[in-house]
């Protein structure tokens, strides 16, 4: 019987609220309706305060109420998790009325809410940059205020998802075998994020990138590649000593030195071979062209010589006189 009696008297009070938000949202009494919204917005019933919000706007325009009614929204949306929304809300609450004591709680909040839009470092970043840029007006502007102390770490924290996300980035390259493109991913991590504390991985990935790329390198990088390599290695175990990376650094360093005598022995092999074959190409290039001054000068000669003919032949032709006149003697 308790249990029914109670039943009785929550469905009362369902229906009675109900009742209330469908008299309010058919209402044209700005009272009435403001009451209604702000019955819901005590209440935490966030969706049907922001629907009668929405109502008030042009109602209360030029009235005390404006103020209020547009801090609640941006409140009530910032509850609901619409962050984008509530964020411009609060930034134009803080713009719009300066002098009202709840400007700076609004531009905190504001920056506060591009922080929760934030999305998760696989996905684009234009919204935690966006954060950060906010956040660091809000230090700017209200550099004195209580709200200020965890906005540093605040930007850490959407910082370090930039650098994590620059990271992985640079690892999935590594991943894919794409070595070069993952060592020059993961340098600009260490460029554009000085102070990351993921330093110690990209050193690791970096290097054994390295190593990939002077292992499977063409002949006319390897050497450079190797040098390069062995190099970073050395880099690594400066920076990193007496860790798991420097082991692997002296590891692959052993390995380096080793294709390097290797690749030494084969370059020393196909210099030879090139020599010997430009040696032998330069020799039949030689016969070649002896054999093509031969043939040319004997053409000369039969030329010369037709010529010479020719000449001779000319010069008989005008030396010859033309015969004498003949006369026909009468029988």
């Amino acid at each position: 019987m308790k249990k029914y009696i109670l039943g009785l008297f929550a469905v009362a009070v369902l229906s009675s609220c109900v009742s209330q938000q469908e008299k309010a949202m058919k209402s044209a009494d700005k009272n009435f309706i403001l009451k209604a919204a702000n019955d819901n917005f005590a209440k935490k019933k966030w969706k049907n305060a922001l629907a009668l919000y929405d109502r008030l706007a042009n109602l209360v325009a030029g009235t005390d109420d404006f103020p209020n009614v547009g801090f609640n929204t941006a409140y009530a949306n910032y509850y609901d998790k619409n962050y984008k929304l509530a964020g411009h809300q609060f930034k134009n609450f803080a713009v719009s009325f300066p002098k009202d004591p709840r400007a700076e709680e609004a531009a905190y909040m504001s920056a506060l809410c591009y922080y929760e839009g934030s999305m998760d470092y696989n996905l684009d970043q234009s919204s935690t940059e966006l954060a950060i840029n906010e956040l660091q007006d809000f230090l700017n502007n209200y550099p004195n205020s209580e709200r200020s102390k965890n906005i540093s770490q605040l930007v850490d924290e959407l910082s370090y998802k930039l650098e994590f996300k620059a990271y992985e980035n640079g690892r999935q390259y590594f991943k894919m075998g794409d070595y070069k493109a993952a060592n020059v991913a993961l340098d600009n991590v260490l460029n554009d994020f000085p102070s990351t504390k993921l330093r110690p991985k990209i050193y690791d990935y970096i290097m054994k990138s390295r190593y990939s790329l002077a292992s499977k390198s063409i002949y006319g990088l390897k050497d450079e590649r190797i040098e390069s390599a062995i190099a970073y290695t050395k880099l690594v175990e400066k920076e990193l000593p007496n860790t798991e990376y420097s082991k692997t650094a002296v590891e692959l360093r052993s390995k380096l030195e080793k294709e390097k005598q290797n690749f030494a022995s084969v370059k020393k092999i196909t210099e030879a071979r090139i020599a010997a074959m430009t040696a032998r190409q330069k020799k039949e290039n030689d016969k070649l062209s002896e054999k093509e001054k031969t043939e040319q000068q004997a053409k000369d000669q039969i030329s010369n010589e037709k010529k010479a003919m020719q000449i001779q032949r000319d010069s008989a032709a005008l030396n010859t006189p033309p015969p004498a006149a003949t006369f026909k003697i009468q029988r």
